[in-house]
């Protein structure tokens, strides 16, 4: 189901994404090293209940999962990139962590990630990473307009990726995003210009590029959730939710400005 929103239900996920954004923060502040992943998860939690909205992810059951997810936030540390399940580990120093949150409220759902080094030490190879997947997330959003195609978004994302020298897996990818989390069309991190679904005004996607520093094979874990680089490199993931406007893209995922 491919859904556009009427101008009523765009504000309302202005709401949303700005409370995922603010809870996004809100924890990377408080991640420091000797943070348990269990720990962020609760707090997730507890700032998406206070706010009065909903966890995407707590009854979610796709067919790639084994089972309800059963959390409140994806939590990939290092080696793991997508649907990181919160368990029993505590943050070094150093770690690259990402945390993928959405949520619903007002009937609208918002879908954004982040990724961090976690303490005082700063690798390279991290610090890069995470770079090139923001700037192809903004070249996506660039690319995003009345009129444009899907493989439009998935060209100026994939150009990015490639030119920084990732391999790009097509497997997972971004999405379009309403009343749910995961609806059409699927936005892959790499495509064709010119091809695919025509983006209207209205319409809101989650785009998503993320990375494995030398593979683009994907293994899970054991909890049938987590996905892993086969070879165990490092990995990195950027997500904003953006509504088409009518003469571009609004990012709905930033966080409230400071008083």
């Amino acid at each position: 189901m491919i859904e556009i929103l009427t101008p009523a239900e765009v504000i309302r996920a202005r709401e949303t994404g700005a409370l995922v954004a603010d809870i996004l923060q809100a924890i990377k502040s408080r991640a420091t090293v000797g943070t348990n992943l269990l720990d962020i998860n609760r707090w997730a939690g507890e700032m998406i209940i206070g706010a009065g909205a909903s966890s995407c992810y707590i009854d979610y059951e796709p067919s790639f999962g084994r089972g309800p997810f059963g959390h409140y936030i994806c939590t990939a540390v290092n080696d793991a990139v997508l649907h990181g399940k919160p368990y029993n580990y505590t943050l070094a120093d150093g770690d690259l962590l990402t945390l993928d949150l959405a949520v619903v409220k007002g009937g609208v759902a918002a879908d954004s990630a982040i990724s961090f080094i976690v303490g005082s030490s700063q690798p390279l190879e991290s610090i890069t990473m995470i770079d090139a997947t923001e700037r192809a997330l903004y070249a996506g959003i660039a690319a995003a307009r009345p009129g444009a195609r899907i493989g439009d978004i998935s060209h100026a994302i994939g150009s990015v990726l490639s030119e920084a020298g990732y391999p790009i897996n097509t497997q997972f990818g971004g999405h379009g995003i309403g009343s749910t989390m995961h609806q059409d069309p699927h936005v892959p991190n790499t495509g064709r210009p010119g091809r695919g679904y025509t983006l209207l005004p209205g319409l809101l996607l989650a785009l998503e590029p993320w990375v494995m520093a030398d593979t683009a094979e994907l293994v899970t874990d054991a909890d049938g959730w987590t996905l892993r680089s086969a070879t165990g490199c490092l990995t990195a993931h950027s997500e904003h939710t953006i509504a088409i406007t009518g003469d571009g893209a609004e990012i709905l995922t930033l966080p409230t400005p400071a008083q």
